[in-house]
């Protein structure tokens, strides 16, 4: 049996360095509130609550085993992303983050796995630093969506890609900086309405492009949560490409062609959903991801796959695990796992 692997989760480190005493300007910071609890701040003021679980490794494996949680690879929260920031200050907040990752991880390294960040606005270094995790022992990058206006079908970022490819360095795509923020002020519609259309943006920046006839075949990437939108409405994209020179000009092939060049997590909380999923990507290309410790995250880690009446157990078994263990590339590392 494949150990559970949940390949999408998040940490915050409770030290983290007052990075706007040293550079100016508005930075995320934290600070404890009471017994294992604690605030993320930003510029100064109240950002979101969170627990222990997002700096604690003993508290993080212990919920570990009572959800059945073998092995978890967790990135910092894209809150830290610091993309719309100098890139030599971004640089050093991701270099501060991915060392403190690895420290984490110290604690089981069989079990606790980290995926590093990068100054996404400037390819060199991002290119660089990715090489220096990678060498430290991060199984890849997490990267945003996009950096300002540009998409993933940018011309840097497409190189920044084939570097990650390269290096076999596994790429997790997260939303941040989500649209139209001013018209969804409340109700969190941020993560609900605007977080599912930017990674669907993000897939189709790919596709429609033609960036995947560019990318190697071998690049691993991977969309979180279920890919957003995308699944759901895949059929409207096909008919427009079938339907409009526009949408095709740069796309030589229907989107569905593509669905084998990429991963989805399974953070999509519905049965349904999941059955759609599969049904669209296949059933080796969905990952257990959970989005752990976060409210919005599945409060029991892989606990939709488990207890599916649909999914015969070989499909579980590569969901909970298996493609995961390939995706990153694990391979021996797995017969080690406690």
């Amino acid at each position: 049996m494949n150990p559970v692997i949940d390949m999408h989760s998040h940490f915050y480190p409770d030290q983290v360095p007052d990075l706007t005493a040293r550079f100016g300007g508005q930075w995320p910071g934290f600070r404890h509130t009471d017994h294992g609890k604690g605030m993320i701040t930003l510029g100064g003021e109240d950002y979101r609550p969170v627990y222990e679980a997002c700096w604690n490794p003993a508290v993080r494996l212990e919920e570990m085993d009572r959800n059945g949680i073998d092995i978890q690879v967790m990135c910092a929260t894209p809150l830290l992303f610091a993309y719309e920031k100098p890139a030599a200050q971004a640089l050093e907040c991701a270099k501060i983050l991915n060392d403190t990752a690895l420290e984490i991880c110290q604690h089981n390294p069989n079990r606790l796995k980290a995926l590093c960040q990068v100054p996404l606005q400037d390819v060199d270094s991002s290119c660089k630093e990715v090489s220096r995790a990678m060498g430290s022992g991060h199984l890849g990058v997490q990267i945003g969506n996009h950096v300002e206006l540009r998409n993933l079908d940018d011309e840097g970022l497409i190189a920044f890609l084939q570097h990650c490819a390269a290096e076999r360095a596994a790429v997790l795509v997260h939303p941040w900086d989500m649209m139209a923020r001013e018209r969804m002020p409340k109700y969190m519609l941020q993560w609900l309405v605007a977080m599912p259309a930017e990674t669907q943006l993000s897939i189709l920046s790919l596709i429609l492009s033609g960036a995947f006839e560019r990318l190697p075949e071998d690049l691993r990437i991977c969309f979180a949560h279920g890919g957003g939108s995308f699944a759901f409405l895949l059929g409207r994209v096909e008919n427009a490409w079938k339907n409009r020179d526009i949408v095709r000009v740069d796309c030589p092939n229907p989107p569905s062609y593509y669905t084998d060049r990429f991963y989805v997590d399974s953070a999509v909380f519905d049965a349904g959903a999941l059955q759609l999923l599969i049904d669209v990507m296949g059933e080796d290309r969905v990952m257990m991801g959970s989005d752990y410790p976060f409210p919005l995250g599945e409060q029991k880690p892989g606990n939709l796959i488990q207890t599916s009446v649909k999914l015969h157990s070989s499909v579980k078994q590569k969901l909970l695990g298996g493609n995961a263990g390939y995706f990153f590339g694990l391979g021996e590392q797995l017969r080690n796992v406690a």
